[in-house]
């Protein structure tokens, strides 16, 4: 038996024990597997598969809400797996969770409130983003780990599998452990994006220049800003902007 209320698009495959609450709306041609839940104020985009026992929507688990209304968006392409939660976003953190385009959220993923997560990510089975986490394009995280509140990660890095990232980690960058530091970068993720060498050389040198060099961190990342790169430009912006740090091993 199903329970749908809400708006569902064109050509959308409904599984059974699916409830769908009356504020929901869904675009075309999703599928939606048997016993997922989605409730609140959802805006789902076409094309996405939703699996089985997914909760998507409901109330944040955190002890300010009060009932008021926010909001949960999810784009288009986006593959939800089985036993995933999402919450939609808090008053206090902007009212909205929003998630991209194509994205993959393996099995017991948590995306928990005002998170936003940008276009190409993957996120591995039961990793777990703490309240108002951003993730930049193509970003990867390892199963079994955890991101701590208010931190950010930057386009196309890359967190290993049982890390606990509790600070900033830059664009293009590898990082892992328990906490997890900078290794160096996401080459793969930066090979399989750029067919350009010389694009990939520019990131490795200011990389070097940010987080081996040993001079002062702010003060490289000032100079990179007047790169003609702008990979290499985004990257320096990421650190200056950074509000929780930076996790690398400062050299002497």
């Amino acid at each position: 038996m199903k329970t749908i209320k809400g708006k569902i698009g064109k050509n959308c495959k409904i599984g059974e024990g699916v409830i769908i609450d009356e504020n929901v709306v869904i675009g075309d041609n999703c599928i939606i597997e048997p016993y997922a839940v989605i409730t609140g104020h959802t805006e789902i985009g076409d094309n996405n598969h939703i699996f089985s026992h997914a909760v998507v929507g409901s109330i944040p688990q955190d002890l300010k809400y009060k009932g008021e209304k926010t909001k949960l968006i999810i784009g288009n392409n986006n593959k939800i797996r089985e036993f995933t939660l999402i919450n939609p976003g808090t008053e206090g953190g902007g009212g909205v969770t929003k998630i991209g385009d194509n994205n993959l959220l393996m099995g017991y993923v948590h995306i928990a409130h005002d998170v936003i997560i940008g276009n190409n990510c993957i996120l591995a089975n039961a990793a777990t983003l703490a309240g108002h986490v951003i993730l930049e394009d193509y970003v990867v995280i390892g199963g079994m780990t955890p991101i701590h509140q208010f931190v950010k990660i930057g386009e196309h890095a890359m967190i290993g599998g049982a890390s606990a990232v509790a600070q900033d980690i830059p664009p293009y960058c590898l990082a892992e452990g328990n906490r997890a530091k900078l290794r160096g970068l996401n080459l793969t993720g930066l090979r399989r994006r750029f067919s350009d060498r010389k694009i990939i050389d520019e990131i490795k040198k200011a990389y070097k220049e940010l987080f081996e060099s040993g001079k002062p961190l702010k003060e490289v990342a000032k100079k990179l800003l007047d790169s003609e790169n702008q990979y290499v430009k985004h990257l320096a912006e990421f650190v200056l902007n950074s509000k929780r740090g930076i996790p690398y091993d400062r050299k002497v």
